[in-house]
């Protein structure tokens, strides 16, 4: 596999990480403010991965992956 798909492969790897680190988090939390933490860590891998799942679709569908 292509550096370039492999580095796309590791984020989605990553994001699945921190999105079951934000639910553990949340679950385990002692104060509001890690709720806010947890949540902007969730939102962020929610970002994250809408744009890594774009680039590996356009990679597939350009013959690249």
């Amino acid at each position: 596999m292509k550096a370039s798909n492999e580095n796309i492969k590791t984020t989605l790897q990553l994001v699945n990480s921190l999105l079951a680190l934000a639910d553990k988090g949340d679950l385990e939390r002692e104060d509001v403010g890690c709720g806010i933490l947890y949540g902007i860590v969730r939102d962020s891998a929610y970002k994250i991965k809408k744009i890594a799942e774009s680039e590996k679709t356009l990679h597939i569908k350009l013959g690249k992956w």
